[in-house]
């Protein structure tokens, strides 16, 4: 019997990663706004380990980093996440494949959070559009 349940929790450990979904969200901003917000999500070294980006298609392949404290066996299993930007009328959908949360982690989730943040800090350090001159001739 203990055999049979060390063979079935080894089988289900590799298999639950298998079980990769796409999670999407619509944004009200057209792609080429987010994708900065994307990329800067993406280029920090302490959550991040990109292994791919095609800027013409905005899609990228990236490693979750785990902290050192991070279950192990989850830190075997990881597998590549990607996101892919798709337009959506005058918006955007953010296609994020996850392929690993568990207790310790939910990827995806941590994920967008961090795309909504650079994307607000973007969007607030954008100056705003010049006042147009009053026309004084009426």
């Amino acid at each position: 019997m203990p055999k049979f349940l060390l063979v079935a929790l080894i089988t289900i450990t590799f298999a639950l990663p298998a079980f990769a979904y796409t999670y999407k969200t619509t944004y009200t901003v057209p792609c080429d706004q987010l994708w900065p917000a994307v990329k800067e999500t993406l280029s920090n070294p302490d959550n991040y380990s990109v292994e791919s980006t095609d800027e013409a298609q905005m899609n990228a392949a990236y490693q979750v980093k785990h902290s050192v404290h991070a279950n192990v066996s989850g830190a075997i299993l990881q597998r590549t996440n990607h996101v892919k930007l798709v337009s959506k009328g005058t918006g955007c959908e953010m296609q994020v494949g996850s392929n690993y949360s568990g207790w310790e982690h939910n990827d995806r989730g941590d994920f967008k959070t961090r795309v909504d943040e650079s994307l607000a800090k973007l969007q607030a350090a954008k100056p705003a559009e010049p006042a147009k001159p009053q026309d004084s001739t009426k």
